[in-house]
């Protein structure tokens, strides 16, 4: 009889499992009410923090990710809580100074985190060593990370290798980190194996259920030696999320490997979160199920619940299926890198660049550019020539570790975002996005931060019967909560419409004017280019900066805008040579495709 081996379970509830079905926009009050009850679970650790949540926070919810770690914490004293950390990376899209990794660490560690998984998108470990390091001085659990990937250069070998590295740097535990589902069963029994055979640490499986083979190669995993599984509480498990928590706590029941968790309890507790998941109906989405497709395009979770949602916003969702053909495409070009944040960002960009564009490479964004200048690290296998030409001309790529060319910036980020930070947790806002970050400490010290709106719950199934839609509601503004119903629709005469409501059961009458056929582009009323010498994006997104002054001459091929799309930056090159004559944008416009931002004459 094989000796008892009870499995020990992490649960990404709190992170990745909405990341990966719901674009990352559970808010902290939805988390904090269920604490109690998780906390009785007996987790080895709730996954509750780092990945998009971050990003998340300040960009749409407009929480404090800070303040969510800190109640968090509060609410869940006796269950470790960890954290995803993109090494050099931290929870950002570029690479960080030393000094800025392990202040973050520190105030992470300060905060209530207490196992930090660490990764590098590219299994660079390079990047990762200074955010090890400081997570060991800190005192916390140091895990360190693969991330799980199939190319002609990812082998069993590779990856065993790799582990060997990682605890030979201090990690205290393995994470393989399978972030598209692309691991099959017996594959993973084998790379288990050879990893456990050969590396002396606690291993977890970290599998997203997108092929719908997770659960299995956990099961195979555990036969191998696996030490830990993370996993979902059902009401956000399957598809693009990971296991569910209590088909796994069942499966391993009355074995050697029981885990020794409450089915009881976590069914209480996944009635509740099914109850959270209707409030976030508007960012459900068709391609976050099951699909052994991933097995083909290699898109993470977290990848297509978010670029589902930001297809959407650029009004070519019916283009998706392009641009998961796209996907493996780019990434051969790029030597092969695993799919996940930043790299996923990278290459799914710089794919939907080149469905919506009508041509291959026609526009190459600025992450591109620094990934094939060796920005990020080392790729995994040699990139295609002719693109890296292309984006970066005969410049010879940098081989040492990316941030050995950074300079110590922590000084600096005090001085630039002032008095506006309050706290070193609010210098490290502006750090991650220096602009987002700004914005969202400036409305803070004015009271005016406000969450992205929540559409109203439909009353029945059938979505597109507007008769349906839920006509009662409580709308909470500024602290106040008012209880709304609509008693009536009226025309005005025209485009106005009037909405007959009643407030606090009082009648009210409010009429209602379009903007105009510009809406979507926020009031712009820009002229259509029709001329070479008319700069025009070529996907909707914000001015970042202008780079040229009306009278300047340029030449054809230069940057005259710098725009972001889907959290990327790409730059807007002149088409002729010539004078600036006009500028039509300034930093911070949001602009659309076909519409004159810059004239040259």
């Amino acid at each position: 009889m094989p000796e008892n081996k009870p499995i020990q379970v992490t649960d990404v509830i709190l992170r990745d499992a909405h990341q990966s079905l719901i674009a990352t926009r559970m808010r902290t009050e939805d988390m904090l009410p269920i604490c109690e009850k998780l906390d009785k679970v007996g987790y080895w650790s709730l996954e509750v923090w780092g990945g998009a949540t971050f990003d998340a926070c300040i960009r749409f919810l407009k929480e404090d990710p800070w303040e969510r770690l800190r109640r968090l914490r509060e609410a869940l004293p006796k269950t470790r809580l960890q954290m995803l950390l993109r090494g050099q990376n931290l929870l950002g899209y570029r690479h960080y100074a030393d000094d800025v990794v392990t202040a973050f660490v520190e105030r992470s560690a300060e905060n209530g985190i207490d196992v930090f998984r660490v990764f590098d998108a590219l299994n660079d470990l390079r990047n990762i060593e200074t955010a090890m390091h400081a997570v060991k001085q800190a005192g916390k659990h140091a895990q360190g990370t693969i991330c799980y990937t199939t190319s002609p250069v990812h082998t069993p070998e590779l990856f065993t290798r790799q582990a060997s590295e990682l605890k030979e740097m201090g990690a205290d535990s393995i994470a393989i980190k399978d972030m598209a589902g692309l691991l099959t069963p017996y594959d993973t029994y084998e790379l288990v194996s050879a990893i456990k055979s050969g590396v002396d640490l606690p291993l977890v499986i970290h599998s997203h259920s997108t092929s719908g083979l997770a659960p299995l190669c956990q099961l195979k995993a555990i036969e191998a030696g696996a030490d830990r599984i993370d996993t979902a509480i059902s009401a956000f498990a399957g598809g693009t999320s990971h296991p569910s928590t209590e088909s796994q706590v069942a499966a391993l029941k009355n074995t050697h490997y029981d885990t020794g968790l409450d089915l009881e309890l976590l069914s209480e507790i996944a009635d509740y979160f099914r109850e959270v998941r209707k409030k976030y109906h508007q960012f459900e989405n068709e391609f976050t199920r099951e699909d052994i497709a991933v097995q083909i395009n290699q898109v993470p979770g977290g990848m297509m619940s978010n670029l589902a949602n930001q297809l959407k916003e650029q009004n070519a969702l019916d283009r998706i299926k392009e641009v998961f053909a796209e996907i493996p495409r780019v990434r051969e070009d790029l030597g092969f890198p695993p799919l996940v944040t930043p790299t996923s960002q990278i290459v799914g960009t710089q794919a939907v660049y080149n469905v919506l564009a009508g041509e291959r490479y026609k526009t190459i964004t600025n992450e591109v550019k620094r990934y094939l200048q060796g920005g990020y690290g080392k790729p995994p296998a040699p990139v295609n020539v002719e693109i890296q030409r292309k984006a970066i001309g005969s410049e010879h790529p940098n081989e040492e570790r990316p941030a050995d060319s950074l300079k110590p910036e922590l000084s600096k980020l005090r001085q630039d975002i002032g008095e506006l930070a309050q706290s070193e947790d609010d210098v490290m806002i502006y750090a991650m996005f220096p602009d987002l970050g700004r914005e969202f400490l400036k409305q803070r010290a004015e009271g005016t931060l406000q969450p992205e709106p929540l559409e109203p719950m439909r009353t029945d199934q059938a979505p597109r019967d507007v008769s349906k839609v839920a006509t009662e509601f409580k709308l909470d503004v500024h602290g106040e909560t008012y209880d709304v119903a609509i008693t009536g629709v009226g025309n005005s005469g025209g485009s106005k419409r009037k909405l007959y409501i009643s407030l606090d059961g009082m009648p009210e009458e409010v009429t209602f004017e379009p903007l105009n056929e510009y809406v979507a582009d926020r009031g712009s009323k820009r002229s259509k280019a029709t001329e070479p010498g008319h700069v025009t994006a070529a996907m909707p997104g914000n001015i970042v900066e202008v780079l040229v002054n009306q009278g300047d001459k340029v030449e054809a091929g230069q940057p005259v805008l710098v725009t972001e799309a889907m959290k990327m930056e790409t730059e807007i090159l002149a088409n002729v040579d010539g004078t600036v004559t006009e500028i039509h944008v300034s930093k911070g416009d949001r602009v659309t495709p076909g519409e004159i931002l810059m004239m040259i004459e």
